[in-house]
């Protein structure tokens, strides 16, 4: 990274300083505010989607900081999905958008609806941009329909990765792992799209026969009578996260009107089917397609989906609330129907930490605030605490590394500035000096981190900085400390 001195004046006397005494913290935090941070996005002329209103965003949000590094972050994080990962285009004459993850050319369900979700707010200001957003909306519709129980579909010159999966992998399905929440998400975002800009053309018969697709689905999954389905999943691999036991079926399920999922948002198999997150997932997102569904007069379709987000909340409330010895009532991860638990958190969203994040429950709930101590604690198995972090993580990268999502999902969470401010600073303190979020990084050594490039982390970061500045918090952004580390040449 090309640091530029800005101040000619800061140089010398920064020079005077050194001579004169050992440089303290304060000396070290004026002479980088002087500094010029060179941003890390694509030349103009190399972004895949041009946004007027995020480009205007981002100069509001960057004239209000005073924090370099922070506004430098920000600027290379926010427009990260649209700079980088974003393919727009028509089919069939209407809005088609293809949105990879980042380092994987492949679109998943999950993935390219938090990527874009930050940008919702801004639609009305730009029809370009809403064209896209719609765009993402119907092509999801249209994998939904290719095969509800795949995770991640592949165009644009993708290929299929996992051909010999054991399992029924059709053409354009990238990766086959059933994850509950891949469903959901479209809905949500769609929910969102909706409410900001009013806009119904995207609800048509083809949106309509997803969420009727979806729906079976969760009819389905819910294993009723037996616990095998016709879904199944085995993986050659000696990750033993990447399969499922007993021929692809899973552990077994006791029927209690839960929504089974095999695989977590992590891409990690589940231990017991019932995944306490992507169930609560469920219950919003049928809430939110009854919604639509009654406005474009499918009624019955949106009884259907009243009725079962009903059920499953029921069988939640039953089944998933655990009296814990330390922390009093929590909400389990998974469960399997027959008064088994499972009590962690997975860093991905949704986990439970993430319930509020993703609009499936209020922040004040009295379970969610006990969960969440415990979840952000050691006593959470996939809770690490190291030398330069903490944070959760998961058995998909391994023991010790912390995801800067879930600190990025507290701070969003939070009710506490103090809380806010130490995961600001942890962010800043933990990108390797690159000015980028990373999948993971070791709790005791940030150089240590998994992917360098993952837009909808970089991306949901920018969206909680756009959060604070709304909701006043401008004055905590600017006490921000800077990192204690520079920014590095690339």
């Amino acid at each position: 990274m090309r640091i530029i001195a800005a101040l000619a004046l800061a140089s010398a006397t920064w020079g005077m300083t050194c001579h004169a005494h050992r440089p303290t913290e304060s000396d070290l935090q004026r002479a980088d505010n002087t500094k010029v941070y060179v941003s890390q996005r694509p030349a103009v002329d190399l972004r895949k989607f041009h946004s007027e209103a995020v480009e205007q965003e981002i100069k509001r949000i960057k004239k209000l900081l005073k924090n370099p590094y922070l506004s430098w972050m920000f600027e290379n994080c926010y427009p990260n999905t649209l700079d980088t990962t974003v393919l727009y285009g028509l089919e069939d004459g209407d809005d088609d958008t293809y949105v990879i993850t980042g380092d994987i050319n492949a679109m998943w369900l999950r993935d390219s609806s938090a990527q874009v979700y930050p940008y919702l707010s801004l639609a009305r200001k730009d029809k370009k941009l809403q064209k896209m957003l719609r765009g993402v909306i119907r092509r999801q519709a249209k994998y939904v329909l290719t095969d509800p129980y795949a995770n991640a579909f592949y165009g644009h010159g993708g290929t299929p990765e996992h051909e010999d999966d054991y399992t029924e992998m059709k053409p354009g399905v990238f990766e086959r792992k059933y994850e509950l929440d891949s469903v959901c998400y479209p809905i949500f975002l769609a929910y969102a799209y909706w409410k900001e800009t009013g806009d119904l053309s995207a609800f048509d018969e083809l949106w309509v026969r997803s969420i009727k697709a979806t729906y079976d689905l969760m009819r389905e999954q819910q294993r009723k009578g037996s616990f095998k389905t016709p879904y199944r999943f085995v993986r050659k691999s000696p990750a033993m996260h990447d399969t499922q036991s007993n021929s692809g079926y899973g552990h077994p399920a006791g029927y209690c009107g839960l929504i089974a999922s095999s695989f977590r948002p992590s891409d990690d198999c589940t231990i017991f089917p019932f995944l306490i997150p992507s169930n609560f997932f469920a219950v919003s997102v049928l809430k939110k397609a009854a919604e639509i569904l009654r406005v474009i007069q499918v009624p019955d379709l949106a009884k259907d989906c009243e009725a079962l987000a009903d059920e499953v909340h029921e069988a939640i409330m039953k089944h998933a609330v655990v009296n814990h010895p330390k922390y009093g009532l929590i909400y389990a991860f998974e469960v399997d129907g027959f008064g088994s638990r499972l009590l962690m958190d997975d860093a991905n969203a949704p986990g439970l930490l993430s319930l509020p994040f993703l609009d499936c429950l209020p922040v004040t709930d009295p379970i969610y605030q006990n969960t969440r101590k415990f979840v952000w604690s050691e006593d959470n198995p996939y809770f690490f605490r190291g030398k330069v972090g903490e944070g959760i993580g998961g058995p998909h990268i391994g023991y010790d590394m912390v995801w800067p999502m879930s600190v990025i999902v507290k701070a969003s969470t939070s009710q506490s500035d103090d809380e806010i401010k130490e995961c600001l600073t942890q962010i800043m303190n933990t990108d390797a000096g690159l000015g980028f979020i990373h999948e993971s990084f070791h709790k005791d050594n940030p150089e240590k981190f998994t992917r360098s490039w993952m837009a909808w982390a970089n991306t949901i970061f920018g969206q909680l900085i756009v959060k604070l500045v709304d909701e006043g918090k401008l004055d905590l952004l600017n006490s921000l400390p800077l990192p204690n580390h520079p920014a590095k040449d690339k």
